[in-house]
């Protein structure tokens, strides 16, 4: 027969409590499990008893761990799951500890969605897409991800694809309207928004150049361009590759000619 002989609260951590039994260290429990089995001085434990007890209080050690690892910020059931399992906790008691917190409201993979989403709005105006991927690191199921991600308007999606084009037009204005509009394109895909709102910002960005602007822009990556080919062509060929390279940056034919026109007179000056 096993008899508690004494209950002492730890120095260390005064919420767990070691237990006695016969005079002898058993077990140490956690004070919320303590009292769910009115365990005093003087109570009858058979070995069931203190299987049962031992699990219970497995239970209220993992689901405190995750309340310490949630204390710094919210966390999806992927991750809390990783966390303890990591920490040496069996399944089972993961996944009771994981109902425990659900229960109480402090672990719900919606909201915390949701809360992704908005995260990743207004601190990388990232795109669906994007955002679909970081709810599936963090293991989110597709139900969870597909009606979250619903609440992403067209409109705000707009908005924030917006101002992204508009930073890489300001970032750029040394490149030629569709060279902009590529890189335009580029940085919408790259940050997770589909190809029909980026053509839809595409369409509503209006690129003009003055010939000055054209003149100085040419002179730059022109220049560059004659100078690689003119290590490998010349003459017409020499031409018509820096006119060709030039042509598929956006630049004017008549802006090109002009261009092309001064540095043959320049090579035979």
């Amino acid at each position: 027969m096993k008899v508690i002989s004494k209950i002492g609260r730890q120095k260390n951590n005064p919420e767990r409590y070691n237990v006695y039994l016969n005079d002898t260290y058993a077990f140490a429990v956690d004070e919320s499990t303590l009292i769910k089995f009115g365990l005093t001085k003087g109570k009858v434990l058979e070995q069931f008893d203190i299987d049962e007890i031992t699990y219970e209080d497995e239970i209220a050690k993992a689901f405190n761990r995750a309340l310490n690892f949630l204390s710094y910020q919210m966390r999806s059931e992927f991750e809390v799951k990783k966390k303890l399992l990591d920490a040496g906790f069996g399944e089972s008691v993961v996944l009771e500890a994981i109902r425990k917190l659900e229960k109480l409201g402090f672990l719900n993979d919606e909201t915390y969605s949701k809360a992704l989403l908005e995260t990743k709005k207004k601190t990388a105006k990232k795109g669906p897409r994007a955002i679909k991927q970081d709810l599936i690191k963090k293991g989110i199921n597709k139900d969870t991800q597909n009606k979250v991600l619903d609440t992403f308007s067209h409109k705000e999606q707009l908005s924030l694809a917006m101002e992204l084009a508009q930073k890489a037009i300001k970032a750029n204005q040394n490149k030629t309207p569709m060279q902009i509009k590529q890189k335009v394109q580029d940085v919408l895909l790259r940050k997770g928004y589909s190809f029909s709102i980026a053509n839809e910002i595409l369409d509503q960005i209006k690129l003009e150049r003055e010939d000055e602007e054209w003149d100085e822009m040419i002179e730059i990556q022109g220049d560059k361009l004659w100078k690689k080919y003119a290590s490998k062509f010349t003459g017409n060929d020499l031409r018509m590759k820096t006119k060709q390279a030039l042509y598929q940056k956006g630049f004017p034919i008549e802006v090109i000619d002009r261009f092309l026109d001064e540095k043959e007179t320049e090579q035979y000056d």
